[in-house]
């Protein structure tokens, strides 16, 4: 099947996920005039994502078939969407409890399926520059399709849509075929801690891990700080909407020119380069030079995080000992999910500053990550 056998498995599920974050407060607002319970409803959907990540990705190095697991995975998910669909309905600690559900397995279609990548792309770099692009357009097609349908539609519909799209994915899934990796012996509780212990103690995966990680406090919080700023320049949040989606189209103009031309550059070079140009081009994006300044500049900064999303996949890959490489991607993707929700927290509690010092410091913070990528050890790089 190939690379786009590989979409059409991980795309569908992941912008599924990322239209629900969309989908569920506006369901809510519909069916029960309360927008409090949407934001209960994606804390259900996202949270358990994190505390299920290790025990996901020990099941995965273990299992002799793991499309069943993720096909799995999907069609859980499409139950949960559809019965929060019917929200009202269906009594709401259902929904919840669904939802719950559906959180807990995501890690086996985000950050599990990508640790397959390279079995069914057989060109590393390749590989890691499509399951970046699976992320991205994920993440803008998501939401754009809610926005669309919900504007035509109910919500209701939106969410039978994203249910749809979760079991069209588990059904490519298990057509890909997924080669199951080196399992080891000993306890799930074994496994996990050595997967953790290999993620803090080996220094290559180590700056790899924290370094990918605090980017996401700055893009997490990019969308408050850019409405924050456009509040402030012209009291409307109207340019902040602008400002994200430039964002969002530069990544995915990005990914979509990685994916034709991988760069050979050293992918620790990559990641150190594309962390620097993001942070010092969000950075300079608060200059008062005009609306259209603002959106060229944060839409170049986003361009540049597909590449170094790449490149860190590829790392993680190669630092990753196969019985515990599924573990290893599922607990870092985890780790990025909760600083992107955090870097959100944070802007939202430090709005009092001012749109144009939160964009300096979500530009810092990249920067921030792209020196701490020069502690990566300069001999073995790959070794695990």
């Amino acid at each position: 099947m190939g690379a786009l056998g590989y979409l059409a498995a991980s795309v569908p599920p992941r912008m599924a996920s990322a239209g629900a974050a969309v989908g569920l407060p506006i369901l809510a607002v519909q069916q029960l005039g309360d927008v409090a319970v949407g934001g209960l409803l994606v804390a259900a959907s996202l949270g358990p994502s994190v505390l299920a990540a290790p025990l996901v990705g020990t099941a995965l190095d273990r299992a002799s078939r793991p499309g069943l697991l993720v096909a799995g995975s999907g069609l859980l998910t499409a139950l949960a969407f559809a019965a929060a669909a019917f929200i009202g309905q269906v009594p709401l600690p259902i929904v919840f409890v669904l939802l719950v559900l559906a959180g807990a397995v995501s890690p086996f279609y985000m950050g599990g399926l990508s640790s397959f990548v390279s079995g069914v792309i057989p060109d590393g770099r390749r590989a890691f520059a499509y399951d970046a692009l699976s992320y991205n357009v994920s993440a803008v097609a998501g939401p754009a399709l809610v926005a669309v349908i919900s504007a035509l539609l109910p919500a209701q519909a939106a969410l039978g849509v994203l249910a749809v799209a979760s079991v069209l994915g588990a059904l490519a899934v298990r057509a890909v075929g997924l080669r199951p990796h080196a399992r080891a012996g000993g306890s799930p509780w074994q496994a996990i801690k050595a997967g953790l212990h290999r993620i803090f103690s080996h220094r290559p995966l180590a700056v790899v891990t924290v370094s990918s990680t605090l980017t996401q406090l700055g893009q997490g919080g990019l969308a408050v700080a850019a409405i924050a700023l456009s509040i402030e320049r012209v009291s409307s949040p109207s340019e902040g909407a602008a400002v994200v989606t430039s964002f969002a189209v530069g990544s995915l103009l990005g990914a979509l020119y990685e994916t034709a031309r991988p760069t050979r550059r050293p992918p620790e070079f990559v990641m150190l380069a594309g962390f620097l140009a993001t942070g010092v081009l969000t950075a300079v994006a608060a200059f008062n030079i005009g609306t259209l300044w603002t959106i060229i500049a944060i839409g170049l900064s986003g361009v540049f995080t597909a590449p170094t999303a790449a490149a860190m996949l590829f790392l993680r890959n190669r630092l990753s000992p196969a019985h515990l490489k599924s573990q290893i991607f599922t607990v870092s993707a985890g780790f990025r999910a909760s600083a992107s929700a955090g870097g959100a927290a944070i802007a939202a509690s430090a709005a009092g500053l001012g749109g144009a010092v939160m964009v300096v410091a979500m530009g810092v913070i990249w920067i921030i990550s792209a020196a701490m990528m020069g502690a990566y050890p300069k001999t073995s790089p790959y070794e695990k």
